[in-house]
């Protein structure tokens, strides 16, 4: 009864209208780079090739960027083989169809230059355990990691896999992690498959007796996973505080008594004890691989909301199966629509392709309904709670193109520069809690030139705030304020309400630019229905001839 009960009241909660929008929500979309899966497709062999590979992914950002994401997990660790300069393993064979050759420029640097000029993270995604499959190895040769320290590897089914027991093994991982942390300027690193193989035969009896303590050899091997992940945790934050470590555990941590499994999950099949990592304190994300559907997904979910012990909670959201399985783009939506009611942090894709693809439209939903206005990654304040200064010395200045916004620099308690973040509104002072006021993150200047797309979307208050590398976001910078000399916004839709003023004969409504698109004979209270969205000059015209601008309209 009590699971029949369970299930009626997600089918309820999740039939209802998509969630408000958040101002803190984690949009991150899985970028696959095995086998050119999700970027490249072009092979990187040559000037043109070069610029070609390049321009594939500035399309792919640009795109995400349209769609309003803010983070993107790039694999630059396949299997044994990386995309960036590493003096520890080579090039992967996805970048020129050649395995160990250099592709003429370095993807990750630029990866994350793009990322960083179109306002989203980059999160460095390594495969941990695995190092290839026989082939893969093979073709690695002498630059194989499982050629060169053999001694830390295992092979098991056709593949190698690093021997998660074998300290030395986390000590390997650390120094490729953090070679990427020193090196670049990441916001992320992010571990897929820190796990064993699942439900496997690992040949590790031999670790295991040297080094088991008296454990019980499921318990031994948990350990092993929890203590590489404490390592990499300390090993990164030592060097670069604020760059966030995630990992992506297996969807189900374990069976719920609320809800079966019916399957392998995280504790037991592959021996993540991914909440405990929580309650640790040693990862600041998680982004489980949910994908499941129906009540195979929300029970789950909601277990590791209840586990996360104030970190983020990131589910991944299985979207290939619109393809693979058929599912409907509702079930998507109805997940999204979950995470956002129970306030977990965000959402991530897995994997790019098939969203923008536009599987079963669903890129075209999540533009239009699902991430209409942009959002921040929320703040890593279990790291650093203290917010920057408020900027200083706001100005506008009108010029043809726009508007001209200034204002002088932030300053943090770190050593790392802020960026800034921008509002506007028609009502003073501008309310930055309000998402819909949210009209660019993270400028990296104290100046922006503000155009919007259309006249009547620009908004008559803005202000600025600045924000660290942890998230923390100063009070606001009022650019502009509201003095008696402001014109007044006289509709409430398609109702216009003027002032009660003697010889009155007309009313015009002009474009900005002053071209009049109607003439009503005055009235205090006028139907403008027939008037078309925009914004709108509204004069009075007098007995006399003469005329004043009174107001404007915003439809």
């Amino acid at each position: 009864m009590h699971r029949h009960l369970t299930i009626i009241l997600f089918l309820i909660l999740t039939s209802l209208p998509l969630s408000a929008q958040p101002k803190y929500e984690i949009r991150a979309t899985w970028l696959t780079t095995l086998g050119g899966m999700d970027w490249p497709t072009t092979k990187a062999n040559g000037k043109e090739d070069i610029r070609r590979q390049k321009q594939e992914l500035i399309d792919i950002l640009d795109r995400l960027q349209a769609a309003h994401f803010n983070t993107v997990l790039f694999q630059v660790r396949v299997r044994g083989s990386v995309i960036y300069r590493s003096n520890i393993e080579t090039w992967s064979e996805c970048l020129t169809g050649h395995v160990g050759k250099d592709p003429g420029y370095d993807p990750l640097a630029f990866a994350i230059e793009e990322c960083h000029k179109r306002n989203m993270e980059l999160h460095g995604w390594f495969v941990t355990i695995p190092c290839g499959n026989d082939r893969q190895v093979r073709s690695l040769g002498k630059k194989s990691v499982a050629r060169n320290h053999r001694f830390i590897c295992k092979h098991y089914k056709g593949a190698w896999f690093l021997d998660p027991g074998n300290p030395m093994a986390k000590e390997y991982l650390s120094s490729l992690v953090t070679e990427v942390v020193r090196n670049y300027d990441i916001d992320g690193v992010h571990f897929d498959y820190i796990r064993y193989p699942e439900n496997s035969k690992f040949p590790d009896n031999d670790t295991f007796k040297r080094l088991g303590k008296g454990k019980n050899l499921a318990q031994w091997r948990r350990d092993n996973i929890t203590e590489i992940i404490r390592k990499l945790y300390k090993d990164v934050k030592a060097i670069k505080p604020w760059v966030k470590v995630s990992s992506s555990p297996v969807g189900k941590y374990q069976d719920l008594k609320r809800y079966s499994s019916h399957g392998w999950n995280a504790l037991n099949a592959v021996y993540q004890d991914a909440q405990q990592w929580m309650r640790e304190g040693i990862q600041d994300a998680l982004f489980p691989m949910l994908y499941f559907k129906d009540n195979n997904f929300y029970p789950f979910a909601l277990d590791w909301k209840e586990n996360s012990h104030g970190r983020w909670i990131v589910p991944g959201l299985g979207i290939y199966f619109l393809t693979e399985q058929n599912w409907p783009l509702e079930e998507i939506i109805r997940q999204v629509h979950f995470i956002r009611d129970v306030k977990l942090d965000g959402e991530a894709y897995f994997r790019n392709k098939f969203l923008l693809d536009n599987t079963k439209q669903l890129l075209d939903e999540i533009q239009e309904c699902i991430y209409v206005t942009p959002a921040l990654v929320p703040p890593m304040t279990w790291i650093d709670d203290k917010a920057p200064s408020t900027p200083g010395n706001g100005s506008i200045k009108n010029q043809d193109n726009g508007q001209m916004l200034n204002w002088s620099a932030s300053v943090d308690n770190s050593d790392q520069p802020v960026v800034y973040h921008l509002y506007g509104s028609n009502t003073y002072p501008v309310d930055i809690n309000d998402v819909k006021n949210l009209i660019e993150t993270n400028l990296k200047t104290t100046n922006y030139l503000y155009q919007p797309v259309q006249p009547w979307l620009r908004k008559r208050y803005l202000c600025v705030t600045a924000a660290d590398r942890y998230g923390n976001e100063s009070a606001p910078l009022e650019l502009n304020k509201s003095g008696k000399n402001d014109l007044p916004i006289l509709n409430n839709g398609d109702s216009l309400t003027l002032p009660e003023e003697a010889e009155v004969k007309y009313v015009s409504v002009t474009t900005a630019s002053g071209i009049e698109v109607i003439r009503y004979i005055y009235e205090q209270t006028l139907d403008i229905q027939s008037i078309k969205k925009g914004f709108y000059m509204v004069r009075f015209i007098y007995s006399n001839g003469k005329d004043s601008l009174i107001g404007t309209i915003l439809k």
